[in-house]
């Protein structure tokens, strides 16, 4: 049988019964002594006047009563005057900070700062106006205490009110925040103007002139008029496939473009009679070229004019351009010339321009089928001007390569990589990012290397695999790079000066050594957006002369 505690021990239960009425008394005594004793030395201190100085630098020397919680007298108007000095000291600190802060700031507007240093002088000029009534040694004046109430109650407005005004000034997060938004806006409007204005300078130089349309109109009705006169002969001059001459390739649809061109040539060639120009241009423009370089001599220079559409090898089930021409995609992308579609891509927009799908501007990678009997050839674009006589460049030893061209890079700027996709596996496998980029506009062909290395199925392969332009974006430049990667041998850079459509800070002296500048860019010189500065160098090839370049008013 088990027997319980409480049974199996009485005497502890009555001890515990007798301590715990006596542990609750000796703690009631000694919290009323404690209390007691307090009560006693804060009446003592209040009797005996113990006072201390206020560390409040407002107050430097007003001394102040310091009173416990449980002070037994109790002084109503002494409350409300420290009350009041205190909220005239915050304010006081507060005007000053601020001040201070706005000086660090170095604010625009100074004129804060001299509101919160004058507001922070007041304040101190305040309470030592009051320094009397403040003093809790003097006896306390009601009525002088209610007018300094009701003055500070004025300047406490004041600065309350002078902060609010000043908080977006001294907020900073408030600041970064505003100037977040703010350069965030701005830079919207930026993008936009600088997609307009792409989108404007593409069409300024894309589009053609009221006088050079007007030439190619007066041109035509010359060439309707009297079509005997400007009839092809009935066979070919024997010069025109002679391989001992000096050939050059010309392919424009601009007439007094690829005039200047073939006037800037024969003036300074030595031996003009041995020149032979192709000028290839599309069906449209045949009839104002033939005009147009069968008007005059030129000083025994042999000219040909053909349109593209006559070699009839250069169809749609060869050339893979042509074919890519049909696809629907391709001429929405390149034909929609809506403003929203045509600024998505601001950087390449110039490639979104038809242009580049136009056999004229692929014809140079045919050049071997075009002139079979031909073994060297100069490539000209239609926007060049020739400075000296440029028979040396048949004299190059070419090394077995095909292409002569003067090389564009320097630093890390125009290398393979600003032109081809270097995330496609295949342009990586195959091509150096760091080669040297170089300039088409005057290039020396080399046709039999050309068909030993067999560039052309090169260039059709490559074309083939670009079709959704994963590639490399439009353009006739990255194919080329692609085409003659390891076939291309650099000229000197005299022989070709780069940029007079866009770069005005190329030096005079280095365009007067150069035997071919290049007006490549959008400021062509025939447009009003030319550079003066280089404009006469293109101008004083143009034949002013001719009747029907006087009538369609050419600017001299």
């Amino acid at each position: 049988m088990v027997i319980s505690d409480r049974k199996r021990n009485p005497h502890r239960r009555i001890g515990l019964s007798l301590l715990l009425p006596i542990a609750a008394s000796l703690f009631f005594a000694v919290a009323v002594l404690f209390l007691l004793s307090t009560t006693t030395s804060s009446a003592r201190a209040v009797a005996d006047g113990v006072t201390e100085i206020s560390s409040d630098p407002y107050f430097s020397g007003i001394p102040s009563i310091r009173r416990s919680v449980l002070a037994v007298r109790s002084d109503p108007l002494q409350e409300r005057t420290n009350l009041i000095r205190k909220q005239a000291g915050d304010h006081a600190a507060v005007a000053a900070a601020y001040a201070s802060y706005a000086r660090k700031l170095k604010l625009e507007n100074s004129k804060q700062v001299r509101l919160f240093a004058e507001l922070s002088r007041n304040f101190s000029a305040l309470l030592a106006a009051h320094r009397p009534l403040l003093d809790p040694a003097a006896p306390l004046d009601e009525a002088g205490l209610l007018r300094f109430e009701r003055e500070l109650k004025d300047r406490i407005r004041a600065a309350r009110q002078l902060i609010a005004d000043a908080k977006d000034s001294f907020d900073n997060q408030l600041k970064i925040q505003k100037l977040k938004d703010t350069i965030f806006a701005v830079n919207e409007q930026l993008s936009k103007a600088k997609k307009q204005g792409a989108f404007s300078s593409l069409i300024a130089a894309k589009s053609i002139p009221k006088s050079l349309h007007c030439l190619a109109m007066r041109l035509m009705e010359e060439r309707i008029a009297r079509p005997d006169r400007y009839s092809d002969p009935p066979s070919p001059p024997p010069e025109l496939d002679d391989p001992r001459l000096y050939h050059y390739a010309i392919f424009s649809d601009n007439v007094l473009a690829a005039s200047v061109v073939v006037n800037s040539a024969v003036r300074n060639a030595r031996e003009p009679w041995k020149h032979v120009f192709h000028v290839v241009t599309d069906r449209m423009n045949l009839g104002a070229m033939q005009v147009m370089f069968r008007h005059k001599d030129y000083n025994g220079a042999h000219i040909e004019v053909k349109a593209f559409e006559d070699y009839k090898f250069l169809n749609s089930s060869y050339v893979p351009v042509l074919r890519q021409l049909e696809s629907a995609n391709l001429q929405r992308f390149y034909f929609e010339n809506k403003l929203e579609n045509a600024t998505k891509d601001t950087t390449n927009m110039k490639f979104r321009n038809p242009k580049y799908l136009s056999m004229l501007n692929h014809l140079r990678f045919y050049l071997p089928e075009m002139y079979p009997l031909l073994h060297r050839i100069l490539f000209l674009d239609d926007d060049v001007v020739v400075q000296r006589d440029l028979t040396g460049l048949w004299k190059i030893d070419m090394e077995g390569k095909v292409n002569g061209a003067v090389e564009t890079c320097f630093g890390s700027f125009h290398r393979y990589a600003q032109y081809m996709n270097f995330s496609h596996p295949l342009i990586k496998e195959r091509f150096s990012p760091k080669a040297c980029g170089w300039a088409y506009g005057m290039n020396f062909f080399d046709l039999d290397a050309w068909r030993r290395e067999k560039c052309t199925e090169q260039y059709h392969y490559w074309q083939n695999l670009n079709e959704n332009r994963t590639l490399w974006k439009l353009g006739t430049l990255p194919p080329g790079l692609i085409t003659f990667y390891s076939t291309t041998k650099p000229l000197d850079k005299s022989w070709h000066v780069l940029g007079l459509g866009y770069n005005p800070s190329i030096s005079m002296e280095e365009i007067k050594n150069a035997a071919v500048v290049h007006f490549n860019g959008n400021m062509k010189p025939w447009l009003d957006i030319a550079m003066n500065q280089f404009r006469h160098l293109w101008t004083k090839y143009v034949d002013h002369d001719m009747e029907f370049i006087h009538q369609c008013n050419f600017a001299s």
